[in-house]
């Protein structure tokens, strides 16, 4: 019988998939169409038996390989540029060759760590992702590698897809790649125990995490990471291997299912929390960390120390305890250099117009 978190990702109406490097490239060969068009085979069924279903998939940087003469994952961003300019290519006329043959339409998606930190360019993503639902398409996702400044600004490909699970307010996050679920250990040598079921933060006491592959760039961390965030916003996450696709996307009977939190973030205070760039940091006193922390209230100028960083009205910062400890994250209502005149004051002494909230409750999330 299925546990409740597992029946929620089975009879979800929206799901994010996402598919690792490693199921779609290999080094010698680099893009296999035929596991590819396994994993559409398996979207196109639950899209049939009507569900949403948005795709981050990795591989553009892995597809460029072969084509280019390159044998190995390089180091160097340019040649990490070049092949995923080559491979993101080949990646989309991939999708879009393998779920013609149902008559589905597919949309590429680009994305940078920028568009999501940006409210502006937030908003503008999610239309789009909404847009291509509502038509009946498949929005094909990756990061924009070709135009990214620093490797992998999203981290990787996972946290990209936690985000993206929130962006489009889907019901379940599927996580696909070349492990059959999270271990205690590594399952590579033989000792290690599959879990099943994570519904508490104490279920990862003794989990140990590691990196990524040849071809891919975050690892179980990542993974974990992200099922983390997203069961953190609200979102149940099943973390399982490509090759038991078509069972995740069914019964959702394989891998390992990550209990979402009782209530879900609201779409502001989750970019809040996950999405935004801080511009600054306001330091806090000992009783307004209490305030903003444990009674959720609003921060107020009275119990602001300090301000670091030039920031200005409607920005994200980063509100920080005594000993320089991050405690919350909020949108500030003043420029820095009007905080700066007015930390420490209570707000019946400051101006009229100046007499409010410094990061209101409704914009302020708790680390």
């Amino acid at each position: 019988m299925l546990g409740s978190t597992r029946e929620s990702i089975a009879s979800a109406h929206s799901i994010v998939v996402k598919i690792g490097s490693s199921a779609l490239t290999s080094l010698v060969a680099g893009l296999d169409t035929h596991r590819l068009d396994l994993l559409a085979d398996a979207i196109e069924t639950r899209m049939r038996a009507g569900s949403d279903v948005v795709v981050v998939s990795s591989g553009a940087v892995g597809a460029g390989l072969a084509p280019l003469g390159l044998t190995k994952r390089p180091r160097d961003l340019a040649t990490k540029q070049a092949a995923a300019s080559v491979g993101q290519l080949a990646l989309a006329h991939a999708w879009g060759t393998s779920f013609a043959r149902y008559g589905r339409t597919v949309g590429q998606v680009l994305l940078t760590a920028d568009d999501i930190a940006r409210r502006t360019q937030h908003r503008n993503a999610q239309r789009t992702l909404d847009r291509l639902r509502a038509l009946h398409a498949v929005a094909i996702v990756n990061e924009n590698d070709t135009v990214a400044t620093t490797e992998l600004r999203f981290g990787d490909n996972d946290r990209l897809a936690a985000l993206v699970a929130h962006l489009v307010g889907a019901d379940a996050l599927i996580l696909l790649s070349d492990v059959d679920g999270l271990y205690d250990g590594d399952p590579r040598k033989g000792d290690a125990t599959l879990i099943p079921e994570v519904n508490s933060p104490e279920d990862l006491d003794g989990v140990v995490a590691g990196s990524g592959g040849a071809l891919g760039t975050g690892g179980m961390a990542s993974k974990l990471s992200a099922a983390r965030l997203a069961a953190d916003s609200g979102v149940p996450v099943l973390l399982a291997a490509a090759s038991d696709a078509a069972q995740a996307l069914s019964g959702a009977d394989v891998g390992t299912a990550f209990a979402p939190r009782p209530t879900r973030l609201s779409a502001r205070r989750f970019w809040v929390r996950h999405a935004a760039d801080t511009s600054g940091d306001l330091h806090l006193d000992e009783g307004a960390v209490r305030a903003v922390v444990s009674k959720r209230r609003s921060l107020l100028s009275a119990g602001i120390v300090g301000v670091s960083g030039d920031f200005h009205a409607g920005d994200v910062v980063s509100l920080m305890g005594p000993g320089e400890k991050p405690v919350a994250r909020g949108v500030v209502a003043f420029d820095a250099t009007e905080i700066e005149e007015i930390l420490g004051r209570s707000t019946a002494d400051l101006p009229a117009d100046m007499q409010r909230p410094v990061v209101h409750a409704d914009d302020l999330v708790a680390l």
